[in-house]
């Protein structure tokens, strides 16, 4: 029986969640978001005797693409990104300024994503789903019952808007386009704190449940 599994690993300063994914017929995993701390993830992929075949990231803030250049290099895998999030790169050595966190190396992006879509990769289908408003080119990353969702949502919350390229309107659209389009038993992997599901946020989290009027719950 195939099942998917998912592994969190918390990295840097941010207690940013970098994730990888893997089904139980194989050793190929996918990597999301690897924030920092590479050799961290690679000792829990080698742990698992697994081998990483790409990196889709949900967006490019600072405590998100810290470890990606490393291992791109480690692993000679290709690194996937939303075309509206060169920008939030380009912008990645300011950011570490301002936050006075150090600077990794600038990853290089291999395949520009663009609108919703479905990839495969290997034995993987992955729907992607673009979710601005944390960022121009956030995008939510499906496979199976598990929704990588960044920091798009989190466990009571929502992501932060107040960054260069947020905006509180187009998060507000992207939540309601996931409440309408999600199953609601899907789970749900945010860049920060713990998982959750979406059931569980339309019922308690105080941003969707002001957003009620708007969902027509």
């Amino acid at each position: 029986n195939l099942s998917l599994f998912v592994e969190t690993i918390v990295t840097g300063p941010f207690k940013e969640n970098s994730y990888f994914f893997w089904y139980n017929n194989s050793r190929d995993a996918i990597l999301i978001d690897p924030g920092d701390d590479y050799n961290l993830i690679c000792n829990q992929l080698d742990k698992k005797k697994l081998m990483p075949v790409a990196i889709i990231n949900t967006h490019a803030h600072l405590d998100h693409i810290g470890a990606v250049s490393q291992l791109k290099q480690i692993y000679d895998i290709p690194f996937y990104l939303h075309e509206d999030e060169a920008l939030i790169l380009d912008t990645y050595k300011d950011t570490c300024d301002f936050f006075g966190v150090e600077e990794r190396e600038k990853p290089e992006v291999d395949i520009w994503l663009k609108d919703d879509r479905e990839i495969i990769i290997n034995n993987f289908k992955i729907n992607l789903f673009h979710t601005p408003g944390h960022t121009p080119g956030g995008i939510c990353i499906k496979v199976d019952n598990h929704l990588f969702v960044g920091d798009t949502i989190f466990h009571g919350s929502v992501g932060r808007t107040d960054l260069p390229g947020g905006s509180w309107e187009k998060l507000e659209s992207s939540l309601i386009n996931l409440v309408k389009s999600m199953d609601p038993d899907i789970i749900l992997h945010s860049g920060h704190g713990p998982e959750t599901t979406l059931a569980n946020e339309i019922e308690k989290n105080p941003f969707l449940i002001a957003l009620n009027d708007k969902l027509n719950l």
